[in-house]
């Protein structure tokens, strides 16, 4: 039996493009994929002056970002990890490519949860060319697959 807990909450006020429930059924997709039976993970929605302020605060990044994601288990336990999502940023960066606000929400719940469980990418070009990047898009489509069955 799978022991994983997975809440997602949204900041007052905030519209989210996608339902919180889709969310969590997607970092419980890469979760599932990924071969973790036990773990405990929450995302949160938040709004621009939020994550910019988590993202000066944590990362010494004073910007705007799409996704922050903090690891916060030793190494050989169970996954526990925070994600927080910039649904603003993310909202303009699908606009940017032409892409669905929802699927470009999750694609950042994807790549944060990945994140959590060690995954990493290189900054710069090479970035969406890394092993990473691929598996996130690997799990996105499946999981957007399954959701259209």
């Amino acid at each position: 039996m799978d022991e994983i807990e997975v809440e997602v909450s949204v900041a007052d006020g905030l519209a989210a493009p996608v339902d919180p429930a889709r969310i969590e059924a997607a970092v419980r997709h890469v979760l599932r994929a990924e071969g973790v039976r036990e773990g405990e993970i929450s995302v949160a929605l938040m709004d621009d002056d939020a994550i910019h302020q988590l993202n000066r605060e944590w990362l010494d990044h004073d910007y705007v970002t799409d996704v922050i994601s903090f690891n916060l288990n030793e190494p050989g336990e169970p996954p526990l990890g925070d994600v927080y999502l910039g649904a603003a940023q993310a909202a303009r960066q699908a606009a940017e490519l032409g892409a669905d606000p929802a699927e470009e929400l999750l694609r950042l719940a994807v790549h944060g949860t990945l994140h959590v469980l060690g995954w990493d990418h290189p900054e710069g070009a090479e970035r969406a060319d890394s092993d990473m990047f691929r598996r996130q898009e690997a799990l996105l489509r499946d999981f957007l697959a399954e959701g259209a069955r």
